[in-house]
């Protein structure tokens, strides 16, 4: 009995787990990495920032009908005044329309109003109706150009106005606040394993120097 001690203390110093520096605190520290992937977009996020490139890109069509036809009201219908004037303030809101689709949260915060679909769509409307009205012009092609443009904006503006109605933009700033929220937390969780891994190499380091 005095000889089966030490050889069933053999067996219990043998089972001693693995220094966590080791191959297999090295395979556990990896299979998060492995395992995590990029979680895919939120097809609603992705259709409205399309959609709101589409709004901005209409808008500058808008703002460069609106500049030509300002030139031609000044310089070839005997100094047309009030044409050129309306005009021009149809250049500034159709500029605003379009920095307006990038959600700046400057003009957001000051045009609370302007966050919600319908009042966003209703300013769409409104520019559409002044690039389309005072047609003071002589070139088919710039009245084209009107036409096109004045449409397409419309047409955005129709798109908001019943989008907001059925609550789809609530629904886009409640996913875009999850979507947010769920980055920082991976950016968050990666910083954390970047920084564990450095205290492992820490720690390896110190064993290695004791040893």
């Amino acid at each position: 009995m005095a000889r089966e001690e030490p050889s069933s203390s053999a067996p219990g110093s043998s089972e001693l787990p693995p220094p966590a520096g080791g191959g297999g605190s090295g395979s556990v520290g990896e299979t998060p990495l492995g395992r995590r992937r990029r979680a895919p977009g939120d097809p609603l996020l992705i259709v409205c920032g399309c959609f709101s490139v589409v709004t901005a890109a209409t808008a500058l069509l808008c703002v460069a009908v609106n500049v030509l036809s300002a030139v031609q009201s000044f310089r070839f219908h005997g100094g047309d005044i009030f044409g050129g004037v309306f005009r021009c303030y149809a250049v500034v809101i159709s500029l605003f329309v379009c920095v307006l689709e990038t959600e700046w949260g400057f003009i957001i915060k000051f045009c609370k109003v302007l966050e919600y679909w319908p009042a966003r769509g209703m300013l769409q409307i409104f520019v559409a109706v002044m690039t389309k009205a005072y047609p003071n012009v002589d070139r088919s092609d710039l009245i084209l150009l009107q036409d096109i443009a004045s449409y397409l904006l419309l047409a955005c503006g129709l798109i908001y106005v019943i989008s907001g109605v059925l609550c789809l933009g609530v629904l886009k700033r409640s996913r875009q606040k999850k979507a947010i929220s769920r980055g920082q937390a991976a950016k968050d969780l990666e910083e954390l394993e970047k920084r564990r891994e450095e205290l492992e190499a820490l720690l390896l380091a110190e064993r290695s120097e004791l040893v």
